[in-house]
């Protein structure tokens, strides 16, 4: 069978893989669609340090069964739609001791550390599933992203009267949009610099937005806090100067949640976390709670979940849509491809 490989920077090619059969344990899936990630751009272009080349993308996934193994349990049946946890954690690190594994020491992600789903079939463990019964399947791949953006909320420690904020509307900052609105926090403030990303925060819960390339973002979250800054700002960009913005503008005594990964060294004025007695977290993946957590909003019909998708690619096309992604990333917030 064929998949689809990063093989060097900004090159890519078809490859020959052997389809797999599921041992006992696992179950083998049907590829549907795969949803591409901010961390495979990056392995495009050449700046993922935890990627080594050739390295076949994948793990926003949206499958059926197709075959079940020994000693795999009967809810799970040929035919069923699924998506899948794309991480692994060992069970012994300190991480995983303490009810953690979604930031396991050693974890392998799919098409990171390991070899992705941008291919026909692909076997996993069945404990790696999650019934998306219900949803149609070219939505399904959306879930994961979703899901670490709602990590990033139940991370952040936010309660229902705090006034709250996202920085960087894509897929990943939606799902912080989502997860902070459905805790009730009094107002969700959505930053981003694009208009059609803001207006859709919206549609996922955001009471307020930003668009910090055309107004103060200072100015704009102070009048918005009543003069005291954000309690919580997730961080949902990458970048050292949204990773300064989020410490100087949380409130004293607020929090401050990291998920993307600065590819830069940061500079801090760090009298900022003494002074303010700030609580400055990362986040990383998501647990099982919140795939269910996403997987039931969107049976509910509480997001839009539909409006993620910017554009889905053929198969054959997988190549170009990380060139047109790579040619204008703003404008993107999923490409998704159909196998």
């Amino acid at each position: 069978m064929k998949a689809f490989a990063i093989t060097g920077v900004r090159e890519t090619a078809f490859v020959d893989r052997t389809a797999p059969e599921p041992r006992a344990g696992e179950v083998l899936l049907e590829v549907n669609y795969i949803g591409y990630c901010g961390s495979d751009l990056n392995t495009y272009r050449g700046f993922n340090p935890l990627v080594k080349l050739p390295r076949i993308p994948g793990h926003e996934i949206s499958a059926a069964i197709v075959e079940t193994g020994a000693g795999v349990p009967d809810a799970w049946r040929v035919g069923q739609t699924v998506t899948v946890s794309p991480y692994t954690s060992c069970g012994l690190c300190s991480s995983c001791l303490k009810g953690r594994p979604n930031c396991c020491r050693f974890n392998e992600t799919l098409g990171v550390q390991r070899d992705g789903a941008l291919t026909k079939y692909i076997a996993v463990p069945w404990t790696k599933l999650y019934d998306a019964e219900g949803m149609a399947p070219e939505h399904v791949e959306l879930i994961e992203p979703l899901t670490v953006g709602g990590h990033a909320a139940d991370r952040s420690g936010a309660m229902e009267d705090d006034v709250t904020a996202v920085i960087g509307c894509g897929a990943v900052g939606l799902g912080a949009v989502l997860g902070l609105a459905r805790k009730n926090a009094r107002r969700v403030v959505a930053v981003d610099v694009d208009d059609d990303k803001l207006s859709l925060a919206r549609e996922f819960g955001a009471t307020d937005v930003v668009n910090s390339a055309t107004a103060d973002l200072h100015a704009a979250l102070q009048e918005i806090s009543g003069g005291h800054g954000p309690n919580c700002i997730i961080e949902a960009v990458g970048l050292p100067a949204t990773f300064r913005a989020a410490v100087d503008e949380v409130a004293f005594a607020g929090s401050v949640t990291y998920i993307g990964y600065a590819k830069a060294p940061v500079e801090y004025q760090t009298k900022l976390f003494v002074q303010k007695e700030l609580d400055i977290r990362g986040s990383r993946n998501a647990n099982p709670e919140n795939f269910r957590r996403v997987i039931d909003f969107a049976r509910r019909g509480l997001f839009p979940i539909e409006k993620m998708l910017t554009r889905t690619y053929a198969f054959a096309d997988a190549g170009q849509a990380l060139a047109d992604w790579d040619a204008a990333p703003g404008k993107v917030c999923r490409l998704a491809v159909k196998l």
